[in-house]
């Protein structure tokens, strides 16, 4: 049996909610490993903005 059978057998025997992970994991498979998306510049600050402004309470929460 090649690994194509193999793997639709054991697809065959999934509930139909694991399918879509399946799914997920397949099309990240899909994508260029070398070329991770870009995160959007405003996306980034936003992160950054909120990282700094809750700085004293991660600093806190790491030394408790």
């Amino acid at each position: 049996m090649t690994t194509k059978e193999q793997i639709i057998q054991a697809l065959d025997q999934l509930p139909e909610p694991k399918l879509s992970d399946v799914l997920t994991f397949i099309h990240s498979l899909e994508a260029p490993a070398d070329n991770p998306p870009a995160v959007r510049p405003e996306v980034w600050q936003a992160y950054l903005d909120s990282e700094r402004e809750r700085e004293e309470v991660y600093r806190r929460l790491a030394n408790s």
